[in-house]
């Protein structure tokens, strides 16, 4: 496929091809960022038993307020990993945590409890409540965070910090998940310089890109397996990706040599192996060179842009949506706010601008910032959002509600307030 193809063309032809990963099983220790592949369901209660909210005494209400001024003797004492016990009854010494005895009914704070008497040992045998108590107060009930039976995680759902604390709070020791995808990073171009130290000679830049798109591919949940720059020489080039599918890559992300130039010799390289190249240019700015193919082992192939915008937009609209398809998580979809200015574009294209997001009296708006232009980086630092705006929409007043993105699948937008 040759002719430019708009954004929802490629998007489909790219989850069409990637197709979530088999299912495994993993330890919990292990499953930490991985993306669910089947649903959890409690078989046990939790809390697993009743249990006291308080260091305190425990007694028995019988469905009434127990009245300030009333005495107990003290009968027993329960502390956290005490077995089942049953009070004939008095009030029982509880700890936080600990398993209320058989036959009672609530907890009364410390705190609200006047010692009368104390035996040899110095503990409680005796008090006076200062404070009324109600029918449960400070008692958590077996099943009062999940009833056994209740489905506590869907699949799609990455395996979190909270998702890992429920589910060793359940006794779960191991989930199905789907692994990481291994991605290869090749960036293209004779006059890139990776070694800092070193000076730069006539006509050479540093190796943003890749980095950049190093960077981006771990905070998208991916695994980098390989990184190389290589020459305008295909030779150089085919010989690059022969060692990142030998690394495992599942995806490999390319940066420059897709354009129309002469030394843009990345999609005759590919034909040449026998990749099928699904499309190649998009009508959108920045990255309208991108190229998209499945490589004849099965590996999906992005070619991006060698400018830094274009590839960092390229990796984060279509790329990013291969990687979360390949592990099970659903489309993303994207947050609507509206339009701090005004803003205008000349050409009917999708654009996807550098934009900052700001909390202003209360209320969300979007900022494109100045230096759209595909090869300034400086305006990645101000950048908190990607502002998308249809290719339809050539002009926005201020107010007009737009699509906004995070700066990756994975992360949730940082907001600074903005004083006026």
């Amino acid at each position: 496929m040759s002719q430019v193809v708009d954004y929802g063309t490629a998007l489909a032809l790219i989850l069409r091809e990637a197709a979530p990963f088999a299912v495994e099983r993993r330890t919990l220790a292990e499953a930490g960022g991985l993306v669910l592949a089947e649903a959890v369901v409690a078989d046990a209660d939790l809390p697993p038993f009743d249990n006291s909210a308080m260091d305190g005494f425990a007694l028995r209400a019988e469905g009434k307020a127990v009245a300030a001024g009333a005495e107990f003797e003290v009968a027993g004492a329960q502390v956290a990993g005490d077995e089942a016990a049953r009070a004939d009854g008095g009030a029982w010494e509880i700890m936080t945590g600990a398993r209320m005895p058989e036959g009672l009914d609530s907890v009364v704070p410390v705190e609200r409890v006047e010692v009368l008497a104390r035996d040899g040992k110095g503990r409680p045998a005796r008090i006076r409540l200062s404070a009324d108590v109600q029918p449960g107060d400070n008692v958590r009930l077996r099943g009062q965070d999940v009833e056994r039976g209740t489905t506590v995680l869907q699949p799609g759902r990455p395996v979190d910090s909270a998702a890992v604390m429920v589910l060793a709070s359940l006794g779960v020791d191991s989930v199905a998940v789907r692994r990481r995808p291994r991605v290869a990073v090749l960036n293209t171009g004779r006059e890139l310089v990776d070694d800092p130290r070193r000076p730069l000679a006539s006509g050479e830049i540093r190796n943003s890109n890749g980095p950049f798109v190093s960077a981006r591919v771990d905070a998208a949940g991916a695994e980098l397996v390989l990184r190389e720059t290589v020459t305008d020489e295909p030779a150089d080039f085919l010989a690059a990706l022969a060692r990142a599918l030998a690394a495992g890559a599942d995806v490999v992300l390319s940066t420059g040599a897709v354009s129309m130039g002469r030394h843009d010799f990345v999609p005759d390289a590919l034909r040449g192996i026998g990749a099928d190249i699904r499309f190649h240019k998009v009508a959108i700015r920045p990255g309208r060179p991108l190229l998209f193919a499945r490589l004849a082992g099965g590996q999906l192939y992005f070619g991006l842009p060698g400018n830094p915008a274009s590839a960092a937009v390229g990796l984060r609209f279509f790329a990013e949506a291969a990687l979360r398809a390949l592990t099970g998580l659903a489309p993303e979809r994207p947050l609507r706010m509206p339009l701090a200015a005004p803003w205008r574009k000349r050409a009917e294209l999708r654009f996807h601008l550098k934009g900052r997001v700001e909390l202003a009296d209360g209320a969300l708006r979007a900022r494109v910032l100045h230096g759209q232009e595909s090869f300034k980086v400086q305006p990645l630092l101000v950048a908190n959002a990607w502002i998308v705006v249809p290719a339809e929409s050539m002009a926005l007043e201020a107010g007009d509600m737009v699509d906004v993105y995070a700066p990756g699948h994975a992360e949730g937008l940082k907001i600074e307030e903005v004083m006026q």
